[in-house]
Parts: structure tokens; C-alpha cells; sequence
């Protein structure tokens, strides 16, 4: 497959049964044969989207010492500021060209979970930043509970399996800038070949060229989604529990040409995770004499701790 399938959300939460059973399949098809879709029809809106782009342009072209001042030490990167190149891809030296802010999850209702994840680092010189990136937050959210619920069908469970995993899940939202390029980089990119770790992610800004897909054959496709699509590709958590069923494909950023280093790149992406007891052994589904279980059994907290030590972003 060299192109990415797009399927419109509108379909699945429409009352047609078969409209809704189409989107079930297609995009249970895409992610078993390539592993991404673009997705219409999701809840963010123009304006918000508008608001959170102003919000993270401000951010980014704030000092450099303004914006150190939100990089918390000792919670792995996990909330707030995450400066250039300290994040590397899994088995690569090189530091990747983006620096970032991550929003976590705003619990409900869970003092357990409170006391677990990081507290978000509230932004003092710009007003609207934690408003607008907590509803865009909470709007991507609810998009991923939707797809999740698909590809629930798709794999034969209850559709609202995954509901109660990630409610209050871990996720994060993932603001990145990649600076425009000054010198000819020697072995870094934008974003090194890599898989993600989580359920599914959802990412905004991936018109025009430099997001590239990996497909089965080991040939890299430009994945360029339309202004009103989300890019939605499956996590290592989700192709572990499915037992590969659905593919966590690998995916990079490259460099644009030379004659557009002198502009920056913005991308956004949900990355949905459930809550850390979520167990992710091997659907029984999933298993059969051609897919013999594949993966021993993990929690998805136990699963992301390995991950982070791997990418850097935590020690040992």
C-alpha cells in the first residue's frame, strides 16, 4: 500500500448501521495493512485549532531562558518544556531537531492517579496557553475514544473496552517545534525513524511534506494529510495487545530541502495511553496457529517505564 486511507469519524457516530460498520472495517483494513489513517470528521474546530497554533508559536519564540524555566527536572520530560535535541530515537545517538511542551492528563475524580502523574506546568507570560492546550487536549481525547471504539469491533470485543482504560488515561499532548536548520545537520533529522509507544496516536499538522511511512515492503510514503484531517497511526501498546494484528508502523521526519531550512515546522501530536495497570497481554483473539503469541505479558506502565529509559528521557 502506498497511500494513506481517509476515513471520515462523522460515519462511525452517524445512527446509519451500515455507514457505521463501513468506517468499522476500512479502518480496521488500514491499520492491519499500513498502519495509519487520516481522519475526518473529528472535534476540534477551526477556531480552536487557530488558538492552539498562535498558542504554541508564542511559546516557542520565547527566550531560550523563559522557556528553561518550565523544563521540570526529574519526571522524565512528562510535563512542560522539553528543549532541543534532548530526546533520541530508540538505538540512535544523535539528539532529534525539535524541542517540545507536553500537556498530561487533567484527572478526574482520582486521587490515586493525581499523586501518580505530574502535575501541568502552567505558562506565566502567556495568558491563554493552559486554557486552549487543555481543550485541545480534551477534544483529541474524545476523538481517540471514538477510533478506539472502532477498532474494538474491528477485533471482535465490547465497544466500549478501552473506555474504561483510558479514562483519566496517561496521555500526553505534544506540542513540537523543529527550528529552522542552520548548518548542514550531520547525522540528525527532524524526527528519527521510530515507533510510538502508546494505544494510538493522533497527529495535527501533518500538511505538506516530511512526515514519511514505512510500509510493509520497507519503502518510505509521504504521509500528508488535508487541512482538515488528523493523521491517526497505531502505537506499540495497541500492536502488542493485538498481537501485530494491527501494525505500529514506523515513521520518521526528514529534513526538508535545503531551500527551506530557513522554516520552522509545527506538529501536534495526542498520544492516547491508558491508565498504567491496563494489561496489555496478548488478546485471545489475536492468537491463532499461523500468530502464535507473539509478546509476553506486560503492564502498559511497566511497558512506557522500559520505552522512556530507552529513548533517554529517563535513567536507570
Amino acid at each position: 500500500m502506498n497511500i494513506i486511507p481517509s476515513v471520515n469519524l462523522n460515519d462511525f457516530i452517524s445512527s446509519d448501521s451500515v455507514r457505521k460498520q463501513n468506517f468499522v472495517d476500512a479502518i480496521g483494513k488500514a491499520y492491519e495493512d499500513i498502519g495509519f489513517v487520516a481522519l475526518k470528521g473529528h472535534f476540534l474546530d477551526d477556531k480552536l485549532v487557530d488558538n492552539l497554533y498562535t498558542e504554541i508559536k508564542s511559546f516557542f519564540s520565547l527566550p531560550t531562558e523563559t522557556k528553561q524555566k518550565y523544563e521540570i527536572p526529574g519526571i522524565g520530560g512528562q510535563r512542560g518544556y522539553v528543549s532541543f535535541g534532548k530526546e533520541s530515537a530508540k538505538g540512535k545517538e544523535e539528539g532529534d531537531l525539535k524541542e517540545f511542551w507536553h500537556f498530561g492528563q487533567y484527572v478526574e475524580n482520582n486521587p490515586k492517579l493525581e499523586a501518580e502523574y505530574p502535575d501541568n506546568v502552567t505558562v506565566n507570560e502567556l495568558p491563554n496557553f493552559n486554557a486552549v492546550g487543555k481543550e485541545a487536549y480534551k477534544m483529541l481525547e474524545k476523538t481517540a475514544k471514538y477510533v478506539l471504539r472502532a477498532l474494538a469491533l474491528h477485533l471482535g470485543l465490547e465497544e466500549t473496552y478501552f473506555d474504561f482504560y483510558i479514562f483519566n488515561g496517561n496521555s500526553i499532548l505534544r506540542p513540537i517545534h523543529y527550528p529552522p536548520i542552520t548548518e548542514e545537520p550531520k547525522e540528525a533529522v527532524r524526527a528519527a525513524a521510530h515507533g510510538d509507544i502508546n494505544l494510538i496516536t493522533l497527529l495535527m499538522g501533518a500538511q505538506g511534506r516530511g512526515l514519511q511511512v514505512q510500509n510493509h515492503n520497507g519503502e518510505w510514503i509521504d504521509a500528508i494529510a488535508e487541512s482538515d484531517e488528523l493523521m491517526i497511526n497505531v502505537g506499540d501498546m495497541l500492536s502488542r495487545h493485538t498481537n501485530n494484528k494491527l501494525k505500529s508502523t514506523i515513521h520518521r521526519v526528514i529534513n526538508p530541502p535545503k531551500e527551506l531550512w530557513g522554516t520552522s515546522r509545527y506538529s501536534i501530536p495526542f498520544f492516547m495511553h491508558p491508565i498504567s495497570e491496563m494489561k496489555l497481554n496478548v488478546l485471545e483473539g489475536c492468537i491463532d496457529k499461523e500468530n502464535p503469541k507473539a509478546f509476553d505479558d506486560i503492564t502498559a506502565g511497566e511497558f512506557l517505564n522500559e520505552r522512556l529509559i530507552e529513548l533517554g528521557l529517563i535513567k536507570k
